[in-house]
């Protein structure tokens, strides 16, 4: 009797739930471009970020690239925004993406989303050295054992961490690229070339550890990166998943 009490308990608990992942089926579709129209709004946001920081930082040349920043203040500030607006569209992405593959595997989307909001947390963290490089030249004082001639110097250090910070985050939004494109292959709702090209552009990420070999590859990286984002971005904006079969490994996960 404890047997069969156990089994009703069971079935209803499967029931209520799967009623609940039903009730998501025609969701599923618009709940995938609402993916595709926050990942564009974190391509357009990177964009246009790093077109306001275009021109103003001058490799191994201070003078040139503290008379850029200030001159163009407005423009150097407007990229640290833009650039925290794009890390906070990531959060969300990533928010987002743990519940579209929770139906795959529940603990290597978690896995995922720790990477991801790890890389976004470091890069958010990286933007301080920005805006420490702001004030330094604004102020025009130099700190203690430092002479002004020397600001310039300075401030392009502190940029120099922030764009090390941002190599650092790589490598943790490559091991998330890894683990979205695991859980793409290893899904029925989205094409397996997506899930290959995100495996391959976290690969081409991972490269940033070594930085030597980053800077060697690096525009084949991005390119390989920005492909294998842009086709997902589209993909999900355009066309969605497949909705039934969604529901499916949804129900076959609750069942198993």
């Amino acid at each position: 009797m404890a047997c069969l009490l156990q089994q009703w308990g069971v079935c209803m608990i499967s029931r209520h739930f799967g009623d609940a992942v039903l009730s998501t089926m025609g969701m599923s579709k618009r709940y995938a471009r609402m993916i595709g129209v926050v990942y564009f709004s974190f391509f357009l946001t990177s964009i246009l970020s790093q077109l306001f920081f275009k021109g103003l930082i001058v490799r191994d040349d201070a003078a040139a690239t503290a008379t850029h920043i200030l001159t163009h203040e407005s423009s150097f500030r407007l990229g640290i925004a833009l650039g925290l607006i794009e890390t906070g569209l990531y959060v969300a992405l990533i928010a987002l993406f743990y519940d579209l593959f929770r139906p795959v595997s529940r603990r290597v989307s978690l896995i995922a989303a720790f990477f991801g909001l790890v890389g976004c947390a470091i890069q958010a963290s990286g933007s301080v050295f920005d805006l420490f490089a702001l004030a330094l030249l604004r102020s025009g004082q130099a700190p203690v054992h430092f002479n002004a001639e020397q600001l310039p110097w300075l401030a392009l250090l502190f940029l120099k961490m922030e764009d090390q910070s941002g190599s650092v985050a790589l490598v943790f939004f490559a091991v998330y690229c890894l683990l979205i494109g695991y859980l793409i292959l290893s899904s029925t709702f989205l094409p397996r070339f997506l899930g290959a090209l995100m495996v391959l552009a976290g690969v081409g990420w991972l490269t940033f550890l070594y930085a030597p070999l980053a800077d060697h590859l690096s525009p084949y990286i991005e390119i390989v990166g920005i492909v294998a984002e842009g086709l997902l971005m589209l993909w999900l904006l355009v066309l969605g998943v497949n909705a039934e079969r969604w529901q499916e490994q949804a129900l076959s996960k609750l069942n198993s």
